[in-house]
């Protein structure tokens, strides 16, 4: 993921232990079906449908807290690797969700943005080591927009400098025996 560069997408990635990418009933859509498959399976078949259900879930919500803490940033909703269980039914077990990982305007936006992009990449209550290479990267891009930010000159400076610079002329200007001081040479 190039967080400072023209890509201006990134993904959030599950942890996978996928056979990969997959059409078909999900696991929540043949919820309601799915007892009468488990009645034919066997005791193991059974062990592993409940493993698949409870990591579809977790998938799931590590995906959603992504969602939820990248509002606003979100460039594609989140899309699911499956595997499909003994039962016949695809499980998630792995998934991602597109986030808009570039600058703003200013320095200002761009440390809201890269804020709220670490925010959502560690969003999850198990973050994977690819959420927190975006933490990292966002990490970076707040640091860079920091160093520009300090390295702009504040208006509010440059305009009190001048006004004290205007002050202290008119008060020498105003009184001719403060006025700047000379230097009389007589030969």
């Amino acid at each position: 993921m190039n967080i400072s560069g023209v890509t201006t997408t990134g993904s959030f990635y599950a942890s996978t232990a996928s056979s990969g990418r997959s059409t078909g009933t999900s696991a929540s859509a043949a919820n309601a079906g799915s007892s009468q498959a488990t009645q034919t399976l066997t005791p193991d078949e059974q062990k592993q449908v409940q493993k698949l259900k409870e990591r579809d879930r977790q998938v799931r919500q590590h995906e959603q807290a992504h969602m939820t803490a990248g509002a606003g940033l979100v460039t594609s909703s989140a899309s699911f690797t499956y595997q499909k269980g003994p039962d016949g039914v695809n499980y998630a077990v792995g998934g991602e969700v597109g986030i808009s990982t570039s600058p703003g305007r200013t320095p200002d936006e761009t440390i809201q943005r890269a804020q709220q992009i670490r925010a959502a990449a560690l969003a999850p209550a198990d973050p994977s080591g690819q959420d927190r290479a975006v933490a990292a990267q966002a990490a970076q891009m707040e640091q860079q927009a920091q160093m520009e930010k300090s390295q702009q000159p504040d208006p509010g400076q440059q305009e009190d400098g001048a006004q004290k610079l205007t002050a202290i002329n008119r008060a020498y200007a105003a009184n001719p025996e403060t006025a700047a001081p000379g230097l009389s040479v007589y030969a």
